[in-house]
């Protein structure tokens, strides 16, 4: 057996993917850190957010670091800026020492996020490289979730002790650095295959395939459509009279759903192959008119909201999976960097977009549920166009 295929040593490896959303996993101490450090809201949300601006410059850089320094390399690199900058607040209350600290927290995250991905093509191949992108996208909400608790009860001892949830990071690392192998000569190795394998069928990825880009506005597509459900719910909730509480609760589940989803991606994919795509688009689809027509009917409403997660999980992996069909081995880091980004800026964009869309469909009031009610049922209706047009298109690439 080879050491990449031992147990210990996936499970080394996704415990990196476990630490990727640790950024919000201090949400819980912002209004006790407004109060201790003096300053507005508006500054103190700046730390949780400015993670996640760092983040997607540097997983644009990340594929020049590991280049020079190597594909483990460079993880270790990103994991140790997460685990000394990550608890540096529990040793200091200067907001702007905070700040930066909160700054090379992500670019320690950007550092490794697509690494976290692109060593999957890799290390594994057919079956085995779709469970494992499943499994790390299910890590990533599992991590979300714990450190989330984690975090809530070191807040029991003051927010400075929230941010001591980075130590987990050490553990996580030393196990990745014994246990995890060096990619390089299995890289030189698959691209051998690989080149050997492109000369038989007189096909295979030569250079970045301009699916590439499609696949990245997709993924912004994705998450707009995503984060539109989920940052809308609390608004259409509070018009329904519901608990704050409940609403929280709901929200959790809707992470628990997108974990199903990643776990069994690989079964699903199994027995789906190509039609995996179109499976998530329509059950995303099926989501959207759940809550865009429940009518005030909160457990249809609560229904479509847990649902979104599910097929999200099915198809962010099987966008990552089909990379290794679309560009060179060794630009691999590289593209899972470009389709990542495109993630990352649908969040970033979904508030404007879904204003811009209520705003043409002639809702041009400021309330957050009016207009997810108008623009969510648009978006099913793109979700289910995609779906039949990658249903007649590219059967050989999407497979």
């Amino acid at each position: 057996m080879k050491s990449q295929d031992k147990w210990i040593t996936k499970v080394a490896f996704l415990g990196i993917s476990f630490m990727l959303t640790s950024a919000y996993a201090i949400n819980g101490a912002l209004p006790q850190m407004t109060k201790s450090l003096g300053v507005s809201a508006t500054e103190v949300q700046a730390l949780a957010t400015t993670p996640s601006i760092v983040v997607t410059v540097f997983v644009l850089l990340s594929s020049f670091i590991a280049a020079k320094l190597g594909d483990k390399k460079t993880i270790i690199l990103g994991m140790l800026l997460v685990g000394f900058a990550g608890i540096v607040p529990f040793f200091v209350s200067s907001y702007a020492a905070i700040l930066v600290s909160r700054m090379v927290l992500g670019a320690g995250f950007g550092i490794f996020n697509s690494l976290a991905v692109s060593m999957i093509a890799v290390m594994y191949q057919g079956q085995t490289r779709a469970t494992m992108l499943g499994w790390r996208a299910a890590v990533e909400q599992i991590g979300q979730a714990v450190l989330t608790f984690v975090a809530g009860l070191l807040l029991n001892f003051g927010w400075h002790t929230t941010f001591l949830v980075y130590l987990l990071a050490f553990p996580i690392l030393y196990l990745f650095y014994v246990r995890v192998p060096d990619t390089t000569e299995m890289l030189a190795e698959a691209e051998e295959k690989q080149g050997k394998a492109a000369k038989k069928s007189l096909e295979g990825p030569k250079k970045i395939s301009p699916v590439v880009w499609i696949l990245t506005l997709f993924a912004a597509f994705l998450v707009i459509d995503y984060m539109a459900i989920q940052l809308s719910f609390p608004f259409m909730a509070q018009s329904l009279g519901v608990n704050g509480m409940v609403v929280s609760t709901i929200l959790s589940f809707m992470l628990v759903a997108a974990m199903v989803g990643g776990i069994v991606y690989g079964t699903i994919q199994k027995l789906f192959g190509r039609f995996t795509l179109q499976v998530g688009l329509i059950l995303m689809a099926i989501s959207n008119y759940l809550v865009a027509f429940s009518n005030h009917n909160f457990v249809m409403l609560t229904i479509g909201v847990l649902l979104i997660g599910f097929p999200m999980q099915l198809i962010s992996p099987f966008i990552f999976s089909q990379l290794p069909n679309l560009a060179p081995l060794k630009k691999q880091p590289f593209v899972t960097s470009i389709i990542l980004i495109g993630f990352n800026v649908g969040v970033f964009v979904e508030p404007f977009i879904i204003s811009f869309l209520a705003g043409i469909m002639g809702n041009h009031t400021s309330n957050v549920a009016a207009a997810a009610y108008t623009t969510i049922p648009l978006l099913g209706v793109i979700l289910l166009i995609i779906a039949v047009i990658t249903f007649f298109t590219n059967r050989k690439r999407l497979a």
